[in-house]
């Protein structure tokens, strides 16, 4: 076949089929270069035993100019198409059994090459959560440790907002998000801005086609890559049957070490990460767990201190009500026999020096020491 289109142009279009899967793009890409398996879809000369009449035909009479199309539309995006036959491929996910078999990507593939921690977690994260995912990769960044999330609301987008923080004060380590739609279809849109932040300063990847919605069985399929991109699985905060498991569960497969932050019984965002610990997994309460994990135990180098004051009386005794689980101005003025005047005065002194904060009449502690 004769064409002026590089092999990527193909190997989009190929991704593009309609009733196109990961597992049946697979079978195409293994099959040859992708602008000889083309030729044979065009021109039904493609027999692959276990795959069904209907998807055959669907293929054959797709829109020829196809590949055509999508070159042009990749490049407007400035999208680099990666299949398994460049060898720029990202070798961590070359050898995964079930990897995917063309890659969309915009950025910088390298960030692929330094060390890779997952931050992960509940979309309706609790603000001590978002404030704890975004501290860690702050300081895993810092470090030049390479940081992945979906991007989703809660504890995903808080660890990348960590990275940039960390980005704004010269550390190295990059942001690596893997996504379930097209890079173009920005989800939720209100992450618009850090989409194109992590593109500029890290890596945005996803399996699907630019122009993809986000549909619901992508999230699962998206879950799968994320832990085959990652070192180590850090769930922050998860119910039991949260997409995060998901992540877990894709990770042990790998036998990638996952970890658990923990947290109260009694919140429902907890339940998930405090299972974990139970079935096993090791605890994350501090950067050092995290680093043990990678074999980077830099306790004795790093220096992070928490330069906050240390409370005292009856602040230090409100602190520590508040360790574990959000608590009310009255529960704590019972709890410890003070006026409701009192407690609030040292909640104040708590809040300003950012060791606590509250949400909806829910007081709760930042015990992660946050750069501000």
């Amino acid at each position: 076949m004769t064409s002026d289109l590089p092999e990527w142009a193909y190997a989009a279009a190929l991704a593009s089929l309609p009733l196109q899967t990961h597992r049946r793009l697979r079978l195409l890409i293994t099959r040859g270069l992708p602008s000889d398996v083309w030729d044979k879809i065009s021109h039904g000369g493609l027999a692959i035993p276990s795959l069904e009449p209907h998807v055959l035909h669907a293929w054959s009479t797709a829109v020829a100019s196809l590949p055509s199309m999508m070159h042009e539309r990749c490049a407007t995006l400035h999208l680099q198409v990666v299949s398994l036959h460049d060898p720029a491929y990202p070798g961590v996910l070359r050898a995964d059994p079930d990897a995917p078999a063309v890659l969309f990507v915009r950025g910088n593939l390298d960030a692929l090459l330094q060390r890779r921690v997952a931050i992960i977690g509940t979309r309706k994260a609790t603000q001590a959560g978002r404030h704890f995912a975004a501290t860690l990769s702050q300081q895993l960044s810092t470090l030049g440790v390479a940081v992945v999330s979906g991007l989703a609301r809660g504890i995903d987008v808080h660890a990348h907002r960590g990275v940039e923080r960390a980005s704004n004060d010269g550390a190295t380590g990059k942001a690596i998000a893997v996504v379930a739609s097209g890079i173009d279809v920005v989800y939720p849109r209100e992450h618009a801005q850090l989409w194109e932040w992590v593109a500029c300063h890290g890596v945005l990847i996803s399996e699907s086609p630019p122009g993809t919605s986000p549909e619901a069985f992508r999230f699962p399929l998206r879950n799968r890559v994320l832990a085959g991109v990652s070192e180590v699985v850090v769930v922050v905060e998860s119910t039991e049957a949260g997409g995060s498991m998901i992540t877990v569960r894709e990770a042990e497969k790998r036998g990638i070490t996952v970890l658990a932050v923990p947290g109260s019984p009694t919140l429902n965002t907890s339940r998930g990460t405090n299972a974990l610990l139970r079935d096993g997994c090791a605890p994350v309460t501090h950067i050092d767990d995290v680093l043990v994990a990678l074999g980077l135990d830099t306790s004795r180098q790093h220096g992070f201190i928490d330069a906050r004051v240390t409370p005292m009386g009856l602040c230090a005794d409100v602190l520590d009500r508040l360790t574990g689980e959000p608590r009310t101005i009255d529960w704590l003025a019972i709890n410890l026999a003070e006026s409701v005047c009192e407690i609030a005065v040292a909640l104040g002194r708590l809040e300003q020096s950012g060791w606590v904060t509250q949400t909806s009449g829910w007081w709760e502690a930042l015990l992660a020491y946050s750069k501000s």
